[in-house]
């Protein structure tokens, strides 16, 4: 994972994965993270080592600028490296400590951390007949290696890079009904293609394929030792003819096929 290596290797950090509908299914409506359900997030938090890993030097090389907040100023430092080195991503950064107008945090970050596999998120309902009654428990996490020895420190999100409503209308549409012209493949911009021999060969009815490539297929005999596995081999035609011979020929392209 790209993300991970940028930011976990040599700075006490570490990155997991999430959906955010796996966090939102958790929550009150007032809570979820507004963001589209299949959207990919990820957590980031510190674990011991980033004391030294990450704290010192940046205090070291930042002692001449204004600090009011050092380890928060720290993280941000580094998540911003992480959006400048991987500025195709255009990742947003939500801080722990970040919350809306109305004093509402913009993340629960312990339930992102159990929805991640990052920690388990321990509450009073874990504790059979729990004995503080109405008494309100704050829940805690625990990290499989760390114990209680790490932080969270906030989620970063890809943007939606996928196709709008209408545009994911078509794009099922297409997939369903006319996928023969291949414009459902290109919903998002594609940063490679397939080449128009892919195209032809992938747009050949399967049993038309391998004449298109020259070869011929000869059902064998049964086998004698396993009579109910009758096997298929393929072998080439004594002579390819000149069309597949072309077509095979990595100079020459095949007829553009339908589609893009």
């Amino acid at each position: 994972m790209i993300l991970s290596r940028e930011i976990e290797w040599a700075f006490g950090f570490e990155v997991y994965p999430f959906q955010v509908a796996w966090c939102n299914e958790l929550l009150p409506p007032a809570f979820h993270l507004p963001l589209p359900g299949p959207t990919l997030a990820f957590l980031v938090l510190s674990t011991p080592a980033m004391f030294d890993q990450a704290l010192k030097p940046f205090l070291q090389s930042h002692h001449l600028q204004p600090l009011t907040d050092p380890v928060n100023q720290c993280v941000a430092y580094h998540l911003r490296r992480v959006r400048q080195s991987l500025p195709e991503l255009q990742m947003e950064v939500i801080a722990d400590y970040e919350v809306y107008p109305n004093w509402c945090p913009k993340i629960l970050a312990q339930a992102a951390a159990h929805v991640s596999g990052a920690a388990y998120y321990y509450q009073c309902q874990d504790v059979e007949a729990d004995p503080w009654g109405t008494q309100h428990i704050a829940g805690v996490c625990i990290h499989p290696r760390f114990g209680g020895l790490f932080a969270i420190r906030g989620v970063v999100k890809p943007p939606d890079s996928g196709p709008s409503r209408a545009a994911r209308i078509t794009l099922l549409e297409g997939f369903n009904f006319h996928w023969h012209d291949w414009t459902n493949r290109d919903a998002v911009t594609p940063q490679e293609r397939y080449s128009e021999e892919q195209k032809t060969y992938f747009s050949t009815p399967p049993a038309q394929r391998l004449a298109l490539l020259g070869l011929a297929q000869t059902k064998e005999e049964p086998s004698t030792i396993f009579p109910e596995f009758p096997f298929t081999t393929f072998t080439k035609k004594p002579q390819i003819p000149n069309s597949a011979r072309s077509w095979l020929s990595p100079s020459v392209s095949p007829p553009i096929s339908p589609g893009p």
